[in-house]
């Protein structure tokens, strides 16, 4: 394996055309070191299994996609569960990091609807904790707010990361989602003191936006986004995990995974590790 990527991982959301086998196999003949798992990839083959194939082909997993959506009003304690089997699917896995997408708003009570929240990440901890697994809260753009996320800023997740330690409660910096922050440089350093950065996923935003902002993240270099200066940031910071690429897009699904695999090495080696 190339020093030059030795922190690079691939998002099985990057090549969604991929199955787990062709994603992880792939991503061990480019010469990466990591995989960032989703579940829906994990539970084709089953979590045994899938550590199995991760491991067998040399791989760490850098994270596990994803917990959340803890917010809404009738369906509580089905959420509860489902965290609770993303975090032993974690365990099992090796993962470190859980990715929690808090959830969007079911109501018109947003206070309300951060506090169920808050109560049920608070139920979830304790859990988490004793099987090794951090919470990983990741802020998604604003746009997502009412349906996918009411954590829009790293601000707000280090607020409800505070009550718990750093080794149980962490936060996602995904460049998508918070590279317009005018406060970003100050968040993420103390984000960084905290010793609560638990991942850093790139990708770029485009300019114009697809129709659906949800797939309309790009290759970096492909946007607007100065990775370098991020990068810089989140180095300065002292975090030295992976970097994860993950890209929601229906052109770059559409691409050869191999070919993805290698422009991703590449402005990935240009564009963000002189920074780190």
């Amino acid at each position: 394996m190339s020093a030059t990527f030795s922190r690079l991982s691939l998002n099985t959301m990057t090549t969604k055309s991929w199955n787990l086998r062709q994603a992880v196999e792939a991503t061990a003949a480019a010469g990466l070191p990591a995989v960032g798992l989703w579940r829906d990839r994990v539970a084709e083959v089953g979590v045994d299994v899938a550590s199995k194939l991760v491991h067998d082909n040399g791989l760490r997993v850098s994270s596990l996609c994803r917990g959340g959506f803890l917010t809404g009003i009738e369906d509580g304690e089905h959420a509860l569960d489902d965290n609770r089997r993303a975090i032993d699917e974690a365990a099992t896995l090796g993962a470190p990091e859980l990715i929690m997408v808090a959830g969007g708003i079911p109501d018109r009570d947003l206070p309300g609807t951060r506090a169920r929240l808050a109560d049920r990440i608070a139920t979830l901890v304790p859990y988490a904790a004793e099987r090794d697994v951090r919470l990983a809260l990741e802020p998604l753009h604003p746009v997502f707010c009412a349906d996918r996320a009411v954590i829009s800023t790293l601000g707000q997740a280090l607020a409800l990361a505070a009550p718990y330690p750093a080794s149980a409660v962490g936060v996602v910096v995904d460049t998508f989602h918070v590279w317009w922050d005018p406060d970003l440089a100050e968040l993420i350093a103390a984000a960084g003191a905290q010793g609560r950065i638990s991942s850093f996923q790139i990708c770029d935003w485009l300019v114009p936006m697809a129709a659906d902002p949800l797939v309309s993240r790009g290759m970096m270099g492909d946007g607007v986004i100065d990775f370098a200066a991020i990068a810089a940031l989140v180095s300065a910071a002292g975090y030295a995990g992976d970097v994860e690429v993950e890209i929601f897009n229906e052109e770059v699904w559409a691409a050869d995974g191999r070919a993805v695999l290698e422009t991703m090495k590449s402005r990935y080696r240009d564009l963000v590790l002189p920074a780190l």
